[in-house]
């Protein structure tokens, strides 16, 4: 279910509600005039375990490159 903020425009208040996208417009809990759905900014992601990284679909061909590249470097540390 989606958040949504709205505000008052009576009194002001901003909130924000968890609503399905179906159900109509609320009203405010303070003064009881009808409220404003706002724009908002959108969810985040929220990524669990160990993530999605563009380096995870490479092709063979870049990973061989990537291989001799970090071993050239790791013969010239040391």
């Amino acid at each position: 279910m989606p958040t949504y903020d709205y505000k008052c425009p009576g009194c002001g208040y901003r909130f924000e509600n968890f609503r399905p996208m179906t159900d109509p417009d609320m009203d405010c809990p303070i003064c009881g005039e009808k409220t404003e759905r706002l724009i908002s900014a959108g969810a985040g992601f929220l990524f669990r375990g160990s993530g999605f990284y563009i380096t995870d679909y490479r092709s063979k061909d870049y990973k061989k490159k990537a291989e001799r590249e970090k071993k050239a470097i790791m013969e010239k540390a040391s």
